[in-house]
């Protein structure tokens, strides 16, 4: 029912690697990251450059092979916005010179966010509100980052993707599997920042309230729990095996993490795709930044599918399969 047309992302040109870490935190090995995370560098946001210029950057590149007057709506994902009001998806539009016809919204989501997207997407299509969307996940999750939490910054990196969502005349229409479960909130938050002010910091939290806090090990054992039973509950819905699936794209946490997980779900390795040892964990731009990469790699084939899952701040999870 629906196709992924187009994908496009930028990073940011300021790279943090392992080693400048490891000059920073001499207690840390450069080796001992890349093996633990999977992680070689990240891309930083410099500190004048925000999500929306992430987001040009990226839907520039997109509209270089694509008629910017096609898009009939905006999606943007970010949980670091430009402003609290107006949405960052408003300006986005007059930034990139598209018409005023058209719908903008953000969502605030992480790591399950362009699952989430592809959700929407697909609504507004069936419905028949756009037969174009314009997909926009970016994340400048380091502005979030004390300078000395060497845990976070070892794992996060910035980045912005712009994906182009078309009906799909002739492709079968999967069907999504969604998850909430906000019990889990305190364990990836930034407290301060927005309206609250009665809130106690996390006695785990060696940093200040509006730092990003990520319980890692709580984060580990949710995504443990929950993501092997989204994967089967993903294909009985769709009334597929393991055996139809080509390849398996989640979201790029870390490396020790996703291998756990992809033995415990019983995913072969060869379908099972893993892709940041340059960019590290971008959030919401993961996902389509593997696929992109898969793509230019010829990994891609018509009549592929893929089942992508996307999990975390929340908590929050997705899952679906799209056919290439």
């Amino acid at each position: 029912m629906i196709k992924i047309s187009k994908i496009e992302y930028y990073l940011p040109e300021l790279v943090l690697t392992n080693e400048d870490l490891e000059k920073e935190f001499p207690e840390w090995s450069s080796e001992r990251i890349e093996e633990k995370i999977g992680i070689t560098q990240r891309h930083i946001s410099a500190d004048n450059e925000t999500v929306l210029d992430l987001a040009v950057q990226s839907s520039e590149k997109l509209f270089e092979n694509y008629d910017r007057n096609k898009v009939d709506f905006i999606l943007f994902c970010t949980q670091s916005p430009e402003y609290f009001l107006p949405t960052t998806a408003c300006i986005l539009q007059d930034k990139l010179g598209l018409r005023k016809n058209i719908g903008a919204i953000d969502f605030n989501l992480g790591c399950s966010g362009f699952v989430y997207g592809l959700a929407f997407a697909k609504g507004l299509i069936a419905t028949g509100i756009a037969k174009s969307v314009l997909l926009v996940t970016s994340e400048t999750y380091t502005k979030h980052l004390n300078p000395k939490d060497k845990a976070n910054r070892s794992i996060f990196g910035d980045a912005s993707a712009s994906t182009i969502i078309e009906k799909a005349e002739n492709a079968k229409g999967y069907e999504f599997c969604l998850g909430t479960d906000g019990s889990g909130a305190e364990n990836l938050i930034v407290k301060k920042g927005a309206f609250k002010t009665d809130f106690e910091l996390n006695p785990n939290n060696e940093f200040g309230a509006e730092d990003l806090y990520m319980n890692g090990p709580e984060i580990f054992n949710f995504t443990i729990e929950n993501i092997p039973g989204l994967i089967k509950e993903t294909l009985a819905v769709n009334n597929l095996t393991m055996d139809d699936i080509d390849h398996f794209v989640f979201h790029q946490a870390n490396s020790f993490m996703l291998n756990y997980l992809r033995k415990k779900a019983k995913i072969p390795a060869e379908k099972f795709y893993i892709d940041m040892a340059k960019t590290g964990n971008t959030v919401s731009a993961t996902i389509p930044i593997a696929l992109k990469n898969m793509m230019d790699k010829g990994m891609l084939k018509e009549g592929d599918r893929i089942l992508m899952a996307g999990f975390g701040v929340g908590y929050s999870w997705g899952a679906t399969i799209l056919e290439i």
